[in-house]
């Protein structure tokens, strides 16, 4: 009995990658930064394709293209979260979503990032959580005026 419930929780877990930061903008600076490609391409990479309309599929190019992430656009509330949901490439991403939470905090944005349902710790999943921290900074600097760029340039 106690295997089976162990399988069960097993079962049941998967892992997330979860970051919050303070963001010294409005929740609208921050929002903006994270639903068109002008955007993206501030913060995480250059090779970006998004527009923000729920349903739409976002592309994350990187190396050249060698690698492109595919987002369906899911949710949009201005000045509050995205959310979207991995379509594949790479395999270990599909399925997983990923979503920014914004909320007013007295003069500044808390940012909740999660990035959900992954099947395992294994594979990426570390080096993927380490780099989505850093995007975090990123994101922020970009909110705050600072002219740091995208984490993966061309």
């Amino acid at each position: 009995m106690a295997l089976c419930y162990l399988g069960l929780l097993q079962a049941e877990f998967m892992p997330n990658i979860l970051h919050q930061i303070k963001i010294n903008a409005t929740p609208e600076q921050v929002f903006d930064l994270l639903v068109s490609s002008e955007g993206i391409r501030r913060w995480w990479t250059h090779d970006a394709q998004v527009e923000p309309i729920e349903g739409s599929v976002a592309e994350f190019g990187f190396n050249d293209r060698a690698t492109v992430f595919r987002m369906r656009v899911d949710e949009l509330v201005a000045g509050r979260r995205v959310k979207w949901t991995c379509l594949g490439d790479p395999e270990e991403w599909e399925g997983t979503e990923v979503e920014f939470h914004l909320s007013p905090d007295e003069g500044v944005v808390d940012l909740h990032f999660a990035h959900r349902g992954w099947r395992s710790m294994a594979g990426d999943y570390a080096a993927c959580n380490t780099t989505w921290g850093a995007l975090m900074h990123r994101l922020k600097a970009a909110a705050e005026g600072q002219t740091r760029g995208p984490l993966f340039p061309l």
